[in-house]
């Protein structure tokens, strides 16, 4: 077991933050929004945005938001909590708005989502274009439209799926407990926070219990899978309990306030290896002077118009090969199929819309999705 049960603070650093906020936080009674627990986190946020740091937040809360709208003499039947949650999306929307200095916008996502190749190459380009303009996204699970088949079954599985999609270096999972104990706290008193941990091996998934609030339904278990996800591909996450003004006190000021799980590689060197060593390239690009030039000095993204022929039979979303005088260059995820590629080669935007009718993406490979050999 890898792990770090110390009182010594531990420092991070971050810079695109998945932050995951559970039902217990949004309504401390399942009866409706409050905001009194999220005035420390909501500050947090304000301050980091200022700070030029970028967060994308992941709320649960929605049927608990609306359950109030309804009067029932039952236990709400899964029709029921659609409908609670399509009446608790707009309370829950309307209660972070008040709380931010900035625009909110709503994504609201199923499984079939993140498993349809399309569906995800927009949500990311969504994602990208709303922290670029300065808007903060706050995504939850599409629970007035999911069934059983597509649901993500919690909202920290999903957390850890918008991290990868949004390209984050942290998950920051706010629960109602200060982090992973070696022991469960509730029922020992001398249980010792784990403060720091290497790998998410079989005895510390054996260290997770039940879910402790009646609201949630996501346990210590489902964070372990949702860090192990994170873990995976490169994102540090950190467990800490979000009912704590301090909590919010410490990660202002670099600390860690409860349990940090750390990748084994950077989010950087994990793409890396997965893009050039875990994905066979489906096609080829061929690029003038120019485009080489700005992908290799300047970190640039590889444009359509300095594309000079495509080869390939490849989807959007594939990897794809850059060669560049007969020589490969790079590697990287196309925004476009290989048809369609063709016919844009070597124009500029306005070309494509004029070719096209329309212009989806601006860039052929997006720069966070290429890596240079």
């Amino acid at each position: 077991m890898r792990q770090q049960g110390s009182n010594n603070p531990i420092s991070f650093s971050w810079q695109r933050a998945v932050i995951k906020v559970g039902s217990a936080l949004i309504s401390p009674h399942g009866d409706g929004c409050k905001t009194a627990s999220l005035l420390a986190l909501a500050q947090f946020v304000n301050e980091s945005r200022s700070a030029g740091k970028e967060v994308i937040l992941v709320s649960s809360g929605a049927v608990a938001a609306g359950k109030n709208a309804f009067t029932l003499s039952h236990s709400p039947t899964l029709s029921e909590k659609q409908a609670m949650a399509a009446v608790g999306q707009t309370r829950m929307m309307a209660n972070w708005a008040r709380l931010f200095d900035s625009p909110t916008a709503q994504i609201l996502l199923t499984h079939g989502d993140i498993r349809n190749r399309d569906h995800y190459l927009n949500i990311k380009g969504t994602i990208r274009e709303l922290l670029a303009h300065g808007m903060l996204p706050v995504i939850n699970e599409n629970d007035s439209v999911a069934t059983d088949e597509l649901k993500f079954g919690d909202n920290d599985n999903l957390a850890a799926l918008v991290a990868l999609v949004a390209e984050a270096d942290t998950l920051l999972i706010c629960t109602d407990v200060d982090g992973l104990y070696n022991s469960d706290p509730r029922s020992d008193a001398d249980a010792q926070l784990l403060r720091r941990v290497e790998k998410i091996d079989p005895q510390i998934m054996a260290l997770a219990g039940g879910a402790g609030s009646k609201v949630g339904t996501g346990g210590m278990q489902t964070k372990l899978q949702a860090a192990r996800k994170a873990s995976h591909n490169g994102i540090q996450t950190i467990i800490a309990n979000g009912f704590k003004s301090h909590t919010f006190t410490q990660l202002a000021r670099g600390v860690v306030p409860g349990t940090l799980f750390v990748p084994p590689l950077s989010r950087g060197k994990a793409k890396k290896n997965w893009l050039m060593h875990s994905l066979r390239a489906k096609g080829w690009v061929f690029i003038d002077h120019g485009a080489a030039e700005a992908i290799a000095n300047r970190g640039a993204s590889l444009l359509p118009v300095g594309i000079t022929k495509v080869e390939g039979g490849f989807n959007a979303g594939e990897a794809v090969e850059v060669i560049f005088q007969h020589e490969p260059v790079a590697i990287g995820l196309c925004q476009y199929d290989a048809r369609t590629l063709t016919e844009i080669a070597g124009l500029n935007r306005q070309q494509i819309e004029q070719q096209l009718g329309y212009c989806s993406y601006s860039v052929a490979m997006h720069r966070d999705d290429l890596v240079l050999f």
